[in-house]
């Protein structure tokens, strides 16, 4: 591993995504993907007593099915990494707490799931690991409670709005496989331009995901014409158009290649999200269920994904504080 140009560090043992999963909700089910997903479960509380024991259980299923489907035993699993939207990461720490695999509790917001892929990578690359699970989680009903109101009010969810889709993806990462490889890692720094608004996350979030793509092309020389696809994580379509505007500005035509996975979760239309997904699931479930199998089928070849995530809860947004953002890319690459 070499670290090339600003922040990107290029690997040279290059870890292979050896099998995903992805367990979605209701929402989810209606949605244009459904098809694409390990199971899509028809019911938010999944059997359970609380919103925050079915997002946990959800992650428990998720890891279970990824480790039956890669073949790799959890006894040979060297790293879990893991976290979600819930206080003290509660959903993976349950989830795990009987795995009996070390584990490290991650927190990036809606960026954790290739934060933990890129902390993964460069240990792997090091030698120091050969088997790793990278999960995470979110919960529509649990974020609501947590971060805006209580679904039992009622209130009237502004435009600018994001739906939180409940569901959890997961990766089995290997030093031994037949890729995708991830062959980059360019970890992002927070991006802090002032935004209040919590109810527009693709606002907030959309500057950091600019850094970190602009730090990627600037590091390793290359174009947007490179890759096959460049997906973001949930900016939504607010976000996504400001992305495309703010790239084009700095002299990057992302928009031929360019998608965002709240935008490819739901139907707009048909199922009144606003402005699209969010999520730590959002990115988790879209990758894990969709582009990955594009990628084993070869209609993908060459990947940037880009996590973004809003680095805020609701104790800081009660006391005037703005949004900062933060955005992990990871290069993911078919032989």
């Amino acid at each position: 591993m070499k670290k090339i140009g600003k922040q990107t560090f290029q690997l040279d043992n290059t870890p292979t995504i050896l099998d995903a999963a992805a367990i979605v909700g209701p929402k989810e089910l209606d949605g244009p993907l459904a098809k694409y997903f390990d199971k899509c479960v028809e019911d938010e509380f999944w059997g359970e007593e609380s919103w925050e024991k079915a997002e946990s259980k959800f992650v428990k299923e998720t890891v279970n099915t990824v480790l039956s489907k890669s073949g790799v035993a959890a006894k040979d699993v060297d790293l879990v990494f893991a976290g979600d939207l819930l206080n003290q990461c509660i959903s993976s720490t349950f989830a795990l707490r009987e795995s009996n695999i070390p584990f490290f509790g991650l927190f990036g917001a809606c960026s954790t799931f290739v934060e933990g892929m890129c902390l993964a990578s460069c240990l792997m690359d090091s030698g120091a690991i050969k088997n790793a699970i990278c999960a995470t989680s979110s919960h529509f009903c649990s974020a609501e409670k947590q971060f805006r109101f209580p679904l039992e009010l009622g209130n009237q969810r502004t435009p600018t709005s994001q739906w939180t889709v409940t569901g959890s993806g997961a990766v089995v990462l290997s030093n031994n496989g037949n890729g995708p490889f991830i062959t980059h890692v360019t970890p992002g720094a927070i991006v802090d331009l002032g935004i209040k608004d919590a109810n527009n996350m693709g606002a907030a979030m959309a500057p950091a995901a600019l850094a970190t793509l602009c730090a990627h092309f600037e590091d390793t020389g290359r174009t947007p014409d490179y890759y096959d696809a460049i997906v973001t994580g949930d900016l939504g379509y607010i976000g996504k158009d400001i992305l495309s505007e703010l790239a084009k500005q700095k002299g990057y035509n992302i928009a031929p290649k360019y998608n965002d996975c709240g935008v490819l979760m739901f139907d707009k239309q048909k199922q009144d999200t606003h402005s699209g997904g969010s999520g730590c699931a959002c990115i988790a479930t879209v990758f894990s269920g969709y582009l990955f199998k594009l990628m084993k089928q070869n209609k993908i070849k060459k990947l940037l994904l880009i996590a973004t995530g809003a680095l805020t809860n609701s104790t800081t947004a009660q006391q005037g504080e703005s949004i900062p953002g933060i955005a992990h890319a990871v290069s993911i690459e078919m032989p």
